[in-house]
């Protein structure tokens, strides 16, 4: 299964998602940012790859279904509700994605 991580900048919360996650149950992860000065900036290509979309904000699905809305149809679009708070491989925000994450995608907890 592939899984994206969205959040703002993809500095802090998308790519410590992409770390933790990497490989783990078999999973391949991306991550990606919404905003014009994102590390790696979310494109219809990553969309169209991710059987799993996960945002970590609302605010990032609004994005999302703004600008990709047709490439969206039929994905599994989640918001995890991580607040932009924590630094990159910050325990806090690890032990936050493993649980949010998990509802969703059972190995990953």
């Amino acid at each position: 299964m592939n899984l994206l991580f969205v959040c703002s900048r993809n500095k802090w919360r998308s790519l410590t998602a992409e770390t933790i996650f990497q490989g783990v149950g078999g999973h391949e992860v991306r991550s990606a940012g919404t905003e014009e000065n994102a590390r790696i900036k979310v494109t219809a290509g990553h969309i169209g790859w991710a059987d799993y979309i996960f945002a970590m904000e609302k605010k990032h699905i609004r994005r999302l279904q703004s600008k990709f809305g047709h490439e969206l149809s039929g994905k599994k679009l989640i918001c995890l509700h991580v607040p932009d708070e924590f630094e990159y491989m910050n325990e806090d925000l690890i032990d936050l994605l493993r649980s949010s994450a998990a509802s969703y995608v059972s190995d990953l907890a």
